[in-house]
């Protein structure tokens, strides 16, 4: 039991770690922080209520099933976390989310406070790292913080799913999916969690023995609920992210030859990004380092050569947009042809610069830049020779 528990804690760190993009941004936003809350009190929960974990607690404070009411608590925090991050995902006015948010740490925090003084009043003096709840159900005090964190946790997931299934009638795309998944995390967690440790309560209240469904089946369930939840909460926001970097992945790659054409004339001071940089902040360098080649090699642009390539083009069955880009093509790479010959200047000494410059139409977006990369196989040999 205690590697399920641990592997769901793994999953939760690793999600969180992910989602924290540094205490700076996580204050200015108060979604990513109670997201990256809620994720890792997850985490903590599961790490706490495993047996290894119990044993360790109760041994280093000397109190038999100190490690009980630790948990208990722990999972009520995480049953508010997650109420506060459906509340900040929905949005709404700020003073609204204010006080709802308000409402619930009151309230949560007020259940945590009654799982300590019941444990306090109790009296459980056998260990019981498996089958506490049961063991315990009929015993004074420890019924009591027993109730409490069930009904905590069952109140939590009754609520999500309520406003869940409301809300994803309105929504669509990835929320939608993400939505669907917290129903089917929380229904999870209602029926293969809370109903099983309630029933197994009930059971032992009513003089039966229905332990199995408490230590058996609720610990996975639980477990797998908890994943495919937060994983509805994740998605949403962690996809985007993923989908940008990988398209910035292949436009990087896709300017490599342009930047390969002029990086010998580029003036950026700017270092390149080291290997471990994410792929934003490399296109970004990279894009940067191109536009300032471009703009070193902007006095020598030949429009005789840029004409060459054009009617090249258009005699080939080209479009008058696919033929312009690579005209534009001949003309960066004749120029940096000239440079590479005459140093980092690609314009004659006695040039005025400033005169009759030719403007590149294919720069003003990445997606320019890149169908500029692209058209450099096509500039023929002879409009690429700078006359």
């Amino acid at each position: 039991m205690s590697l399920v528990v641990y592997v769901a804690a793994a999953v939760f760190a690793s999600a969180a770690l992910l989602l924290f993009p540094g205490p700076r941004m996580a204050l200015r936003d108060p979604l990513t922080a109670s997201t990256c809350v809620a994720v890792a009190l997850g985490a903590c929960s599961f790490a706490c209520s495993a047996p290894a974990t119990l044993s360790a607690v109760n041994e280093a404070t000397g109190i038999p099933n100190f490690g009980a009411p630790m948990t208990y608590a722990v999972i009520s925090a995480y049953s508010a976390s997650l109420l506060v991050l459906l509340i900040y995902w929905r949005g709404g006015h700020p003073n609204q989310i204010r006080r709802m948010v308000t409402r619930i740490i009151a309230t949560y925090g007020l259940l945590i406070a009654a799982i300590i003084v019941t444990f306090a009043l109790a009296d459980a003096p056998t260990e019981r790292l498996r089958d506490l709840d049961t063991y315990y159900a009929r015993t004074p005090y420890m019924r009591e913080m027993i109730v409490l964190y069930l009904g905590g946790h069952a109140v939590c997931a009754v609520i999500m799913i309520v406003v869940c299934l409301k809300w994803a009638r309105t929504v669509t795309g990835l929320l939608r999916w993400g939505l669907r998944l917290i129903i089917w995390g929380l229904v999870l967690d209602a029926i293969g969690f809370e109903l099983a440790k309630i029933i197994a309560v009930v059971a032992r209240w009513l003089g039966s023995d229905l332990d199995w469904l408490s230590t058996t089946v609720a610990p996975p369930m639980a477990a797998l609920g908890a994943v495919i939840c937060s994983t509805g909460f994740v998605v949403p926001r962690l996809l985007p992210a993923a989908h940008a970097h990988w398209r910035s992945i292949w436009v990087y790659r896709s300017l490599k030859p342009l930047w390969a054409e002029v990086q010998a004339v580029a003036t950026a001071p700017k270092p390149a990004p080291s290997w471990w940089q994410l792929p934003k902040a490399r296109l970004q360098w990279l894009e940067l380092s191109i536009h300032d080649a471009l703009l070193q090699l902007a006095p020598a642009f030949d429009k005789a050569v840029g004409q060459t390539a054009y009617d090249e083009a258009t005699a080939l069955g080209r479009s008058p947009r696919e033929a312009r880009v690579i005209s534009e093509a001949a003309m960066v790479a004749a120029a940096a042809s000239k440079a590479q010959h005459l140093g980092k200047s690609a314009a004659p000494a006695d040039q005025d610069v400033t005169a009759d410059r030719y403007r590149l139409q294919a720069v003003s977006d990445t997606k320019e830049l890149v169908q500029l990369a692209r058209a450099l196989p096509h500039a023929t040999v002879e409009s690429r020779i700078h006359h």
